[in-house]
């Protein structure tokens, strides 16, 4: 599996695998109201690094990597890395391809000299849930929020990231 960041040519199928990455857990279909966003790659790439896997050339997943000063954080303080919109194609699924893209989430942070790397997920995303958790995760509940009336984002949080060995990983 290949990670990089995406090319402009392959900004709209980001942004449909996103989407439809969304739509497979039952909650956010094509006509939800955050559909829109979750096509916008391009509007990702601009304001932060969109990451995605690769398997030759099949798309197997992305992530939005938002270092501080990126537009597109929501839970983030000062000093705090976060990352958005991990999304993974369905017949993907328990490759490994979401755990790749939240390491790299870690490098990114770490690389960029931070110690706290945050997120927000939906509350029905229970796979999504285990695998932060796994890595190291712990929820941050004073950061919980909801971005319209019936979404429920809980917060996520890694510390102590300047113990992780520095270069690739």
């Amino acid at each position: 599996m290949d990670l990089r960041l995406a090319a402009p040519a392959e900004l709209d199928a980001v942004g449909e695998l996103t989407l439809a990455a969304y739509a497979a857990d039952g909650v956010i279909g094509p006509d939800h109201p955050y559909a829109a966003t979750l096509r916008d790659a391009a509007t990702r790439a601009a304001a932060a690094e969109l990451w995605v896997a690769l398997d030759g050339a099949d798309l197997l997943g992305t992530v939005t990597w938002c270092p501080p000063g990126s537009p597109l954080q929501e839970v983030a303080r000062p000093g705090e890395g976060e990352f958005r919109m991990l999304a993974v194609d369905e017949a993907a699924r328990g490759r490994g391809v979401g755990q790749a893209l939240v390491e790299l989430c870690l490098d990114r942070a770490c690389d960029a000299g931070l110690d706290t790397l945050v997120l927000s997920t939906g509350d029905w995303m229970h796979a999504a849930h285990r695998l932060y958790e796994r890595l190291g995760f712990r929820r941050l509940a004073d950061r919980d929020w909801s971005p319209r009336t019936g979404i429920c984002l809980l917060s996520y949080r890694r510390d102590g990231l300047s113990n992780r060995p520095p270069g690739p990983r």
